[in-house]
């Protein structure tokens, strides 16, 4: 279904221009000015409401994340996660008695657009892990090509991402995930790690739950993860 266009839209994205990726292609070769530093990025394609973004900054602070979601009216929300996320902790710093506390964490950018364009703005190897949650299935098989498991698409990561880099999948739909278990052994990846119900691994301290994560689990339904390694050759 749609989603009902949100008012005021631009305006509240304007308002949280700090955490946006404006034009990524200014900085194709040079995504470390993006952050100011030199840090390993990771990238989250399709985040949503920016839930498990703002998880993967916050547990990864030595890391920057860069989440990209399509659609400016549900990338809005991230940006204001983002923001409100960031200034808490500022005012929280700031509220301390020790004045020599650490800088407070800005790791996090969101970037609107389609991730067709991924290579078109950043260089290789510029990710070092990708996360793909709850992608659309594109159930027809004319659509096949726009699963953003696809053999178009994992040639893509192996050029944007480090070699030996991890990505990470996640979707409610078994058969997308059996099929991209499938493009990822033919495109030579690594496969390390396998569950089809994840919410019933004895150790789930790894980890980090999206929105609609949240919403298929308490409707029983099962939810699929895939933790595969990049190699530097292969089909893809």
């Amino acid at each position: 279904m749609r989603m009902r266009k949100k008012k005021h839209s631009a305006e509240r994205i304007a308002a949280c221009s700090d955490f946006l990726i404006g034009d990524p292609a200014l900085f194709y070769g040079r995504s470390r000015d993006i952050f100011g530093n030199d840090a390993p990025i990771l990238l989250e394609i399709g985040c949503g409401k920016g839930d498990f973004a703002l998880g993967l900054a916050e547990r990864n602070e030595n890391s920057n994340v860069i989440a990209v979601e399509r659609i400016p009216d549900v990338a809005m929300f991230a940006l204001e996660k983002a923001k409100a996320d960031f200034e808490r902790r500022k005012a929280s710093r700031e509220a301390e008695e020790n004045g020599g506390a650490a800088p407070v964490r800005d790791n996090l950018r969101v970037l609107i657009g389609n991730a067709d364009y991924l290579s078109d703005w950043f260089a290789p190897g510029t990710f070092s892990g990708l996360y793909i949650n709850f992608c659309d299935p594109w159930p027809k098989k004319g659509y096949y090509k726009r699963r953003l498991t696809a053999p178009g698409f994992l040639a893509m990561y192996r050029k944007i991402l480090k070699p030996g880099s991890i990505l990470e999948f996640k979707t409610d739909h078994g058969e997308l995930f059996s099929w991209s278990l499938e493009q990822f052994a033919a495109a030579g990846f690594e496969i390390l790690k396998i569950s089809e119900d994840l919410h019933g691994e004895a150790d789930l301290s790894f980890n980090i739950e999206t929105e609609h994560e949240r919403k298929f689990s308490a409707e029983g339904k099962p939810i699929c993860f895939a933790r595969v390694r990049i190699t530097s050759g292969g089909e893809g």
